[in-house]
């Protein structure tokens, strides 16, 4: 199955849960804070890519009420309740896959929380890339996501992906931190650190544009 039929596999499955996805991602929102507390100060500009219902960005908005956020996200139903948030007017939101909807440019920070380990290792350089093109020079990307803990785990979601996706509505392909931080390296990026915060497999990702 190529990206752009897995992609709308993915919108589909998660245009299903709507109502069970807020007290799924509840249980990360340490790590959504500590998103929030990691950007520059002089954060204006934040380009969101999977934002789900926007829980990340409560956190943001109290700490930069006047932030000018542009969300993207496959998922309709999402979109739909992040508009019915109280922050809803400083959001721009756009229906729409990641290797297909034009990011801008510009950007003081990209960020992202449970939403890039669907993709390969050849698919996150060519994300990582159109995420640092957008960025202004020193900008940040900052990333809570799912880590495979070791290269075995990786493997095996990878091979079931690749052999039996058929079988599944959604398959999670975590890389190790030594992969993402192997590919923001080979993107340009710099500064990177990666942490756990919330659970053993989830990780805050910080780098910054050189």
């Amino acid at each position: 199955m190529n990206l752009y039929d897995r992609n709308q596999k993915q919108r589909s499955f998660f245009n299903e849960k709507i109502d069970t996805y807020d007290e799924v991602h509840l249980t990360y929102m340490e790590t959504k804070k500590m998103l929030a507390e990691s950007l520059d100060t002089n954060t204006k500009k934040v380009l969101d890519l999977g934002a789900g219902t926007g829980l990340e960005l409560i956190h943001l908005f109290e700490l930069f009420p006047n932030a000018d956020v542009t969300v993207i996200d496959i998922t309709e139903n999402m979109l739909e309740e992040l508009n019915k948030r109280s922050f809803a007017n400083h959001v721009k939101t756009i229906c729409g896959d990641f290797f297909e909807v034009d990011f801008g440019n510009e950007y003081d920070a990209v960020i992202s929380t449970s939403a890039l380990h669907h993709f390969k290792e050849e698919e996150k350089i060519i994300l990582y890339k159109k995420i640092l093109d957008c960025l202004k020079r020193n900008g940040q990307f900052i990333n809570c996501d799912k880590i495979a803990l070791s290269q075995e785990i990786q493997d095996k979601q990878l091979y079931e992906l690749e052999t039996n996706i058929e079988n599944h509505k959604h398959i999670d392909t975590p890389l190790t931190i030594e992969n993402e931080r192997k590919i923001l390296s080979i993107v340009g990026f710099d500064q990177i650190s990666i942490t756990n915060v919330d659970k053993e497999d989830y990780c805050l990702i910080k780098a910054r544009k050189k």
